[in-house]
């Protein structure tokens, strides 16, 4: 580690905050010394497919723009989401940072990321365990999401954080009988959430809801257009992101023109795509549609389905572009930005093969004026949902093919 490296990427960061808001008096820490690794991917991967796509058309607005300077993200999977740890107590709060993910995050993953060619970083953050009977989120609890979103600002990302997995009867649930309830309990943590990053510049994106869903029903991942259950929880989200826009730009102030996630049913393609899904109405109008797409799910998130995928199958492309091209004609065309803010394929000891899906995916979205966000739970081994990239303990790369495809195909 270089002393005149590590100096320039301090004085670096402390530049970036000034310019974030995120003073020393404003932020909930200092920034510790930190170094960019050097080419942590290591030699050029011979795995990555040539692809080459015809551009689609998109509008040039601020919109679109400001999503392709997002380029590529990266999830802070499994970490400040984590909830249903009964063995943590009120008094050791900060230890579900590392309860499901078994890691606590340091300014060094973030920097490697940063050093990879990732430009983005989402935040994901379960907040209903960290507040008392008024809904006051625990300070302790904020504090150290600001310090871990204030290290992504000192490292030049932007960053995205989010309401994860509050979605529970008795915590908000998108339908008719549980919508005041929702709203109270949303209302006062998107409160604090505005109030603790209204100081930060653009670089700071604030996101409604997660996966907003009817947990526990047959419709839990699926939408049905035809049914009223369905169609009273597509009303509800529409109604929960439009009061979510409302307070965050009532709040004062740089989230009067903050950019804003809103997604539709569980997030999803079919959810975005509903009729019945409406964009919030913005005073500032920078609405961005968030989605989360594993697909094709057979390859992607399907454990007993197949581990093959090729850049050469047309069914394995389509796969892909199908609803990347209804998202591009209902949405980017009419110049609303879209973001898939989780996607990934899951390890089936199958390296070559996402590699080839990889490239192709952030491909087709960059060609159609979409920016997409990797989902990394620092899962490697076992037979669960595998999708890390970076092993925090170690802040190695442990699949650089795929990141140096993602990036690859990213500019």
């Amino acid at each position: 580690m270089h002393f005149a490296k590590k100096m320039t990427a301090v004085l670096s960061a402390a530049v970036l905050l000034l310019g974030a808001g995120c003073t020393k008096t404003e932020s909930s820490t200092s920034i510790p010394d930190f170094s960019y690794p050097d080419n942590p991917l290591g030699a050029a991967s011979a795995m990555i497919p040539d692809v080459t796509l015809d551009k689609y058309q998109v509008p040039e607005n601020e919109g679109m723009t400001f999503v392709k300077n997002l380029k590529l993200g990266w999830n802070l999977g499994n970490t400040f989401d984590a909830v249903d740890m009964k063995n943590i107590s009120k008094e050791n709060e900060l230890d579900y940072e590392k309860g499901w993910c078994g890691a606590i995050t340091t300014i060094d993953n973030i920097a490697a990321i940063k050093a990879a060619g990732f430009n983005t970083i989402r935040v994901p953050v379960s907040w209903h365990n960290h507040v008392d009977e008024q809904n006051k989120i625990s300070e302790a609890w904020m504090n150290r999401v600001k310090e871990v979103v204030d290290w992504c600002r000192a490292c030049d990302l932007y960053v995205i954080v989010n309401v994860h997995h509050d979605n529970s009867e008795d915590v908000y649930y998108p339908d008719s009988a549980h919508l005041e309830q929702s709203k109270t309990y949303l209302t006062a943590i998107w409160t604090q959430m505005a109030e603790a990053f209204k100081d930060y510049d653009d670089h700071l994106i604030l996101e409604s809801l997660n996966e907003p869903r009817l947990v526990g029903t047959k419709y839990e991942w699926w939408i049905d257009k035809n049914n009223d259950q369905c169609k009273d929880a597509v009303s509800c989200i529409n109604t929960l992101n439009q009061l979510f826009v409302d307070t965050v730009r009532n709040s004062g102030g740089n989230n009067a023109t903050r950019w804003l996630m809103t997604p539709g049913y569980a997030a999803s393609a079919d959810g975005a795509l509903n009729d019945g899904f409406t964009l919030p109405t913005d005073s500032a109008n920078r609405i961005i549609v968030s989605v989360h797409a594993y697909t094709p799910y057979d390859f992607a998130l399907n454990a007993a389905g197949t581990d093959a995928f090729s850049v050469d199958d047309e069914m394995n492309r389509r796969g892909v572009t199908d609803f990347m091209d209804n998202l591009y004609g209902k949405f980017i065309l009419k110049g609303t930005p879209v973001v898939i803010g989780e996607f990934g394929a899951r390890d089936k000891s199958n390296l070559e093969a996402r590699v080839q899906f990889s490239a192709f995916y952030i491909a087709a979205a960059r060609a159609r004026g979409i920016t997409c966000v990797w989902w990394d739970n620092n899962a490697f081994s076992g037979s669960g949902e595998n999708f890390g990239l970076l092993k925090r303990q170690t802040n190695t790369f442990m699949y650089p093919d795929i990141v140096q495809a993602l990036v690859k195909y990213s500019e």
